[in-house]
């Protein structure tokens, strides 16, 4: 289960923009324009798919295939990413992912180096089917493994994509296995689509309980039983321009790369014009505890108090490894934690960095995992989904485009397209 404390407070003023944005996100799901809010329901019908297409695979079915190898960026990656991390220590299945996710050609040459073509199995995910990125790597590889799409090479590839884009079309022409992605859910929304469950599954993990607990934290938002969650969205809307910085502080490393998700989602979304020229937003900023207590936290305690943060930690690390009972010639004033185990310590680092803050009058809330399982990793997805989808709606702005992103889109092709 997930655990969440803050100290958030209504007011009159607050539960009226509260009141709104909840029948505005309400509307969305009702209406259908937004589909990320059915994905936890409607992705189950994918397993079937590709449980389907496990079965009639002989490739998949002869054993041999080891490395699951993404080929994709941003929302195409990087909740996978934050999942495979997360779950990495518990999976049992003998398949490990790779990913290609950017145009840095040294690590393309190393991730190409580590894999060989009969042990792998190749996905390459890109919402517009053109995204540039992805299709030159997926060009590289095809180079570097001579596939050859008119032999069963083409078993070895699977695309995910939106029905009609340039890549579904490639896919048809030869006859490549394909899963759409919703035309109403976004990339960095789409973790919980084709687009996460197809890899996730692949790779050996428990989709389904990914899902479902997705699915009841969101039957809980939309059943008015999330309150602490309108509470954030309003406290965050309403200072965004006192504290316009938000920082995920996360003890453990295996939550590194949900930081990352997590940063995508907000400041993609939430960075906007408004139509009256207004520019708003809450700049992400991803922390990984105890590390970044010797980096950043001073300027959080004694710089501008113009951030709000918010602790994740992991009470349950279900590997503790005991701190030994040694006691060394002039460092006998660290021996206070030996015998305890390294759970505790930073557990009790996070409690201390967050009353820290709190003294400092820095505005601090917290999650905390019991353990990591999949369900909570599907509730702590949606959490975020649905909590941008909030501030969103109580910032005037909209959530889901990303027009900063596009533009820099088109002058990279007229850049190339200039030295031709």
């Amino acid at each position: 289960m997930l655990q969440f404390s803050h100290k958030f407070k209504s007011d009159a003023d607050t539960k009226y923009i509260i009141d709104k944005a909840f029948i505005d996100i309400k509307s969305e799901k009702e209406s259908g324009r937004i589909g990320y809010y059915f994905l936890p329901q409607d992705s189950l019908n994918i397993l079937g798919d590709i449980t389907q297409f496990c079965k009639n695979s002989s490739l998949l079915q002869s054993k041999k295939i080891k490395n699951i190898v993404l080929i994709g960026i941003g929302g195409s990656s990087l909740g996978i990413k934050a999942i495979d991390t997360l779950l990495a220590h518990k999976n049992t299945s003998g398949r490990k992912l790779f990913y290609f996710e950017n145009s840095d050609p040294l690590n393309i040459s190393t991730t190409l180096s580590s894999l060989t073509k009969e042990e792998s199995l190749f996905i390459v995910i890109s919402k517009s089917g053109s995204t540039i990125e992805t299709i030159s790597i997926f060009k590289t590889i095809i180079k570097h493994f001579n596939l050859d799409f008119n032999t069963q090479d083409k078993e070895r590839v699977i695309t995910i994509t939106d029905e009609l884009s340039p890549l579904s079309k490639f896919s048809d022409e030869y006859d490549i296995k394909q899963f759409d992605i919703p035309s109403n859910v976004g990339g960095r929304f789409s973790i919980l689509s084709s687009v996460g469950v197809v890899p996730l599954y692949l790779a050996g993990y428990d989709v389904k309980a990914i899902l479902e607990g997705a699915w009841a934290f969101a039957d809980s938002f939309f059943d008015s039983k999330e309150n602490h969650l309108l509470e954030k969205a309003a406290f965050y809307a309403i200072n965004s321009e006192s504290k316009p910085m938000n920082v995920l502080f996360s003890y453990a490393n295996e939550l590194e790369n949900l930081t990352k998700w997590y940063i995508q989602l907000w400041g993609e979304s939430l960075g906007k014009t408004t139509s009256e020229g207004k520019h708003v937003g809450l700049t992400p900023i991803g922390l990984i505890g105890a590390v970044d207590q010797h980096s950043f936290l001073q300027l959080i305690i004694d710089g501008p108090n113009n951030k709000t943060v918010t602790f994740i930690n992991i009470n349950d690390f279900e590997n503790d490894i005991i701190i030994p009972e040694i006691s060394l010639a002039y460092l006998q004033d660290t021996d206070f934690v030996n015998g305890r185990s390294f759970g505790e310590l930073i557990n009790a680092q996070c409690k201390a960095t967050k009353d820290s803050l709190e003294q400092s009058g820095i505005v601090v809330d917290s999650i905390s995992f019991d353990k990591i399982q999949e369900g909570n990793i599907g509730k702590i997805i949606i959490y975020y989904e649905l909590l941008t989808s909030l501030v969103g709606a109580m910032l005037n702005v909209n959530t889901y485009n990303q027009p900063g992103v596009e533009q820099g889109k088109h002058l990279l092709y007229e850049h190339f397209k200039g030295k031709k």
